[in-house]
């Protein structure tokens, strides 16, 4: 991969926090891959930094990003692009809007294709051709190849294990070099929380880490689902409880996502552990 544009990105512009992880080579080494002309996969729990890792990447390889959310609507206009009408020299025309795998491919930017385990499996194959060796496809919606720019390449993520997911074919999965992003932990953690949030004071930054690992440990173990343990949600939390007491804060941003009662319960009777009477 080429990569030598200088320009200001869109991480860089609106200030986002730099991605933290315990394992100090993820980023480097995912960075290698894609510089590499490899695609990257990052598997791992909902609120685990997975976007942000893909924003991060795409900061220090200086691309732009475009971006697919799956869902089980997901089709090929929506990664291809659509035909609309419009006015040209005073008569109504058919027009080709491009859609993000268009642009990326034809513009050298980085895809990122968020859930892709949610999208269903015959909408993905019209991808193959751009993730192998070709890199290339077909546009039916215009019959034009289309041949990728030097610079580009995708960034996938998936969790696993979640209702609506399905395994990734083989043919599709070989395509990708698989990186595992695991929630961030520790004094990595406790470094997000202060760059990533409002809460300044250091007892509860402290002790916000120790719940965090409470949460995990209990999700581990089936006691809660994955998504009690969320970084996102916790750091959510962090931003509330700079403003309001701790307890409060959990219970809107980390037990209220929940829907079952007994799970909402054992998260505030662990956080009451590290913020009774705060």
């Amino acid at each position: 991969m080429n990569v030598d544009r200088r320009r200001e990105t869109p991480l860089a512009r609106r200030g986002a926090p730099r991605f933290i992880a315990d394992r100090t080579h993820l980023v480097e080494d995912a960075e290698t891959a894609l510089r590499l002309g490899k695609h990257v996969l990052l598997r791992g729990p909902t609120g685990s930094g997975k976007t942000r890792l893909a924003e991060a990447l795409a900061d220090r390889l200086q691309l732009d990003m475009e971006s697919v959310n799956c869902s089980v609507d997901l089709d090929l206009e929506a990664l291809l692009g659509h035909r609309t009408l419009g006015i040209s020299e005073g008569r109504t025309v058919v027009e080709y809007v491009e859609g993000p795998v268009i642009r990326a491919m034809r513009l050298g930017r980085m895809l990122y294709i968020d859930e892709l385990n949610v999208a269903r499996p015959e909408v993905l194959p019209i991808l193959h051709g751009a993730l192998d060796h070709r890199r290339q496809l077909t546009n039916p919606l215009t019959a034009e190849v289309v041949v990728a720019h030097p610079n580009f390449c995708v960034i996938a993520a998936i969790n696993e294990g979640y209702a609506g997911t399905s395994a990734l074919n083989e043919a599709l999965l070989n395509r990708f070099v698989v990186f595992d992003v695991p929630y961030v932990q520790g004094e990595a953690l406790a470094q997000l929380i202060r760059e990533a949030s409002a809460l300044s004071n250091a007892d509860h930054v402290e002790r916000f880490v120790r719940l965090s690992a409470d949460l995990v440990r209990a999700s581990e173990i089936g006691e809660l689902p994955v998504e009690a343990a969320s970084v996102r949600a916790l750091l959510d939390a962090c931003d509330l409880s700079a403003h309001m007491p701790p307890l409060r804060a959990i219970r809107y941003a980390i037990a209220g996502k929940l829907s079952d009662p007994r799970e909402q319960d054992l998260v505030l009777e662990l956080a009451s552990s590290y913020f009774r009477g705060e």
